[in-house]
């Protein structure tokens, strides 16, 4: 048949041979990596449901006087688990890397911190937390998103929550506890801290709300590609800074006394980009985490206000530097959330923030379930018609943030903060006097 219709279109013809000779190695190779990429989903996952967590709640000292350089070092020293993993861990047991929640929560107005991980980390957790703050209280806590059931019309409660993402490359730092001047320790009256509005926020909130915060974070292996070369993120930073700074780079001949000769490369950057490079120089320095951000309001029906799910959409906003990098919410639980030209449902409104909150409970961002990958808004799957009956998941963002920045979104406010709510050890512990009678 081949040879026939070889003879009747003639050599062009050949092509098409080639192609119908090598389809079923096409379809075999394609249908393997499919199952390959079956496997080790399944096996990753049956590695996930064998870790136990654990939520912690930390309790503050009731005089904190250290800078978020403390809770930098805490992150460093517990929260930092890269390890190398051989084929047999990776692609047999499915062994990946621990991911932890940071989060701030306030139930009714009353604020407290968690730090949700898996038991397995639980002890090296509480040394090093009271090796930073002796004086605080690491205790095992309930979960607190297990009060509010799910979202429904039956349901009692309302939600609406979004997600974050950066809106420049990872490189460009939000600005940090070093730009508000907290690394040089100033007296407590002169102290800016970025995270007191957000604890002040969660603290004014009444009966029957509660606002919810967590950042999840790993240690990064985020892989770049450019050029058929694949790049870490720190290699990536310096790419960035150096695409920013081309437009202000030149070369010029070298003076006739050296005997070099050749070109010297000369960069005459604007003085407001002094500053965002620096920066983003420093952020190179430190130790980065793949990071994801989400936030929820939940409240009874009868006490839910807008006006406190448009505040929280504005917590992050002291971190932004224009020239340099900002937060910016997506995945948002309302009606332009699949952003079409017809506003979703009140249901579908519904649907999307009950998955939301399961998302917030499960801590939701790295090693997601298989419908993500199927049904989310980047498949098929998710695109219009589908769209219109499946309702495809949000598609998770995570970016690289170092300690630095996370121990500016996460630490303990100083003592120019007096929130009633948020609770804190009101009694110093101290060793007794060493000259005691024996």
């Amino acid at each position: 048949m081949l040879d026939y219709l070889t003879m009747m279109f003639g050599p062009s013809f050949t092509l098409f041979k080639v192609i119908w000779w090598l389809l079923p190695l096409i379809v075999t190779i394609i249908l393997g990596l499919l199952t390959w990429k079956i496997w080790v989903h399944y096996i990753q996952q049956d590695f996930i449901s064998g870790i136990d967590f654990v939520l912690l709640e930390i309790i503050p000292p009731r005089d904190v006087l250290r800078s978020p350089k403390a809770m930098e070092l805490f992150i460093n020293n517990a929260l930092y688990h890269w390890s190398m993993k051989g084929g047999r861990e990776e692609y047999w047991q499915g062994a990946v890397w621990f991911w932890f929640s940071l989060e701030i929560a306030s139930i009714e107005g009353q604020v407290h911190f968690y730090i949700r991980t898996p038991t397995r980390v639980q002890s090296l957790i509480e040394t090093q937390m009271y090796a930073q703050y002796p004086q605080s209280q690491v205790k095992v806590a309930e979960d607190y998103t297990l009060a509010v059931d799910e979202i429904n019309p039956r349901s009692a409660w309302n939600l609406w929550g979004c997600e974050f993402k950066l809106t420049k490359p990872e490189v460009f730092p939000l600005k940090t506890y070093v730009d508000f001047g907290l690394d040089k320790d100033p007296k407590e009256e002169f102290k800016v801290d970025p995270i007191s509005s957000v604890v002040e926020l969660f603290g004014s909130i009444g009966k029957g709300e509660q606002m919810w915060s967590q950042i999840i974070i790993t240690p990064s292996k985020k892989v770049y590609h450019h050029g058929g070369k694949k790049y870490d993120w720190v290699e990536e930073g310096q790419m960035q800074i150096k695409k920013i700074l081309a437009p202000y780079t030149g070369s010029r001949a070298k003076a006739p006394l050296d005997k070099s000769g050749g070109f010297s490369q000369e960069i005459r950057a604007p003085g407001f980009m002094d500053e965002v490079v620096k920066a983003s120089g420093r952020k190179l320095t430190k130790l980065g985490f793949e990071t994801g951000i989400r936030i929820c309001y939940v409240a009874k029906k009868e006490a839910f206000q807008m006006s406190n799910r448009r505040n929280m959409r504005l917590i992050f906003r002291q971190y932004a530097n224009p020239f340099s990098n900002e937060l910016y919410r997506f995945n948002s639980t309302q009606a332009d959330a699949y952003s079409g030209w017809w506003p979703a449902s009140p249901k579908t409104v519904m649907l999307l923030a009950d998955r939301m909150l399961h998302a917030y409970r499960e801590r939701e961002f790295f090693h997601l379930p298989m419908r993500h990958h199927i049904f989310n808004q980047h498949t098929p799957f998710g695109l219009w018609p589908f769209s219109m009956w499946l309702k495809p998941y949000f598609h998770p963002i995570t970016f690289v943030l170092n300690v630095e920045e996370l121990a500016t979104l996460w630490h303990f406010p100083g003592q120019i903060l007096k929130v009633p709510t948020l609770e804190r050890i009101e009694s110093k512990e101290a060793s007794p006097p060493t000259n005691l009678p024996t």
